[in-house]
């Protein structure tokens, strides 16, 4: 499969909506099957994806000499845009790697937290691809898993992972 089918499949952000994440008394998670194949091509990715910068602050002298002069004359420091996805994708990766404790299959649970990152991982790739001065060429095979496992998650339905009775 091609990146331009599994990025045809994303939902379009103009459109989308998450789904209604609120359940009383517990913590909601979708719990979905991963291999750790999977999440080795999911940390791939993830690395790959770090690596980009897509305001080109690191390849510009300029940008980066205008940025370095604004910080220290208004003192705010500037952050890149993908800097907290970053982390996100982070977190949601340990997550899951500690969930399948080195397994070579398991079940994770996707909190609306990691529902949320795995949608606007999938995204951003897309917007890297598509972006003609960044140049992202990720693997299919990593973006078809990420499409995988986001749409997983989307197929399952939450459950309370710590519930609480009503006596609590």
């Amino acid at each position: 499969m091609s990146l331009e089918t599994v990025f045809g499949k994303v939902p379009d952000p103009s459109s989308y909506t998450f789904p209604e994440y609120s359940l009383p008394q517990g913590d909601p998670v979708r719990p979905v099957a991963v291999t750790a194949d999977e999440l080795t091509a999911l940390l791939d990715l993830y690395e790959q994806f770090a690596r980009v910068d897509p305001s080109g602050m690191d390849s510009n002298p300029f940008v980066r000499a205008t940025s370095d002069f604004l910080e220290q004359t208004f003192g705010t420091p500037l952050k890149r845009p993908d800097e907290r996805l970053n982390d996100d994708i982070a977190t949601m990766l340990n997550d899951f790697s500690e969930d399948l404790g080195g397994a070579s299959m398991g079940v994770v649970d996707a909190t609306p937290a990691h529902h949320r990152t795995l949608y606007f991982f999938l995204t951003s790739c897309k917007a890297y691809h598509v972006a003609p001065h960044v140049r992202f060429e990720p693997p299919e095979s990593a973006v078809e898993t990420l499409y995988a496992v986001y749409e997983r998650v989307t197929e399952q339905e939450f459950y309370l992972k710590r519930p609480k009775s009503v006596l609590e």
